[in-house]
């Protein structure tokens, strides 16, 4: 069974211990389910039971402004294609829209600050995503296995991806990362097979365990300056990579770093660099030209 299986199934116990074992009785307004927050002001989203394919998460309910779409809230709602979250929502919690198998897209405005786990898992025709400039992290797997998703626009207020966010996001062509972003998880984007380029701000100090492994469309890539590591697998099996421009501020290669990487044919390991793993360029068949520092 592999670390994501695990991972898996461990979430899934979470999710339905959350939902059978839940201590908060919702009230209703209309086709709505809510609870009053304890600040006495403010209401959580919990539910929809109506049949509409479009809808809009209304700013008040039952007096109170609505602030926060609680977890599970639309989990598995397969006929739901179109969702409009208001400005007052800061809060999208973990599996909010879990498996809703038929939204199309998704704009997470400016005040929304919390994106949870799994938030958007297998919502498999998501084609496009807009984050807010209020987003700072994008939760644990938050839209791993949106396997349509071609789109990402993210906002200037990320620091943090979380790891797995876009796992298996086979649609994706190209993400620019602003340089906000200072944490990119492990997994991140693994086997989005689509990817032909990565913009990596110069925040970023790590380049995470198999953060583009299988990545099989990325031709090339920059490690900018700031990153000090390149973990384990973290280009794994990426077989059309050419080019690759490792910066200066890396120190360690890791184990399977570039393994499999059948297209690379040259790099140049900068003098910054004090160790290779023994495994980290194995089966680049195509490279001829290597330049090591004489540190």
């Amino acid at each position: 069974m592999t670390k994501r299986t695990i991972s898996f199934f461990l979430a899934m116990i979470l999710m339905l211990t959350a939902i059978v074992f839940s201590p908060i009785e919702a009230d209703t307004s209309g086709d709505w389910e809510y609870y009053v927050n304890e600040d006495g002001s403010t209401a959580t989203i919990t539910g929809y039971s109506g049949s509409a394919t479009e809808i809009t998460i209304p700013t008040a309910i039952g007096g109170y402004t609505v602030t926060s779409i609680c977890s599970n809230a639309f989990l598995g709602c397969t006929s739901l294609t179109s969702v409009t979250i208001p400005d007052s929502v800061t809060e999208i919690g973990p599996y909010a829209f879990y498996n809703c198998t038929s939204l199309t897209s998704i704009t997470i405005p400016d005040g929304v600050t919390t994106l949870g786990e799994y938030a958007f898992f297998q919502c498999t025709s998501l084609t496009s995503v807009t984050l807010g400039n209020g987003v700072t992290e994008i939760g644990y797997e938050a839209f791993s296995g949106c396997t349509s998703l071609a789109s990402v626009t993210i906002g200037n207020g990320l620091t943090t991806i979380g790891g797995y966010a876009f796992c298996d996001c086979a649609s994706l062509t190209n993400v620019t990362i602003p340089d906000s972003v200072t944490t990119i998880g492990d997994w991140a984007f693994y086997n989005c097979t689509s990817l032909t380029s990565i913009t990596i701000p110069d925040g970023v100090t790590e380049i995470s365990y198999g953060e583009f492994c299988g990545c099989t469309s990325l031709a090339s890539v920059t490690i900018p300056d700031s990153v000090t590591t390149i973990g384990e697998f973290a280009f794994y099996n990426c077989t059309l990579l050419t080019s690759v421009t490792i910066g200066n501020g890396v120190t360690e290669i890791s184990s399977a770093a570039f393994s499999g990487c059948t297209s690379l044919t040259s790099v140049t390991i900068p003098d910054s660099v004090t160790t290779i793993s023994a495994t980290a360029f194995s089966g680049c068949t195509s490279l001829a030209s290597v330049t090591i520092p004489d540190s």
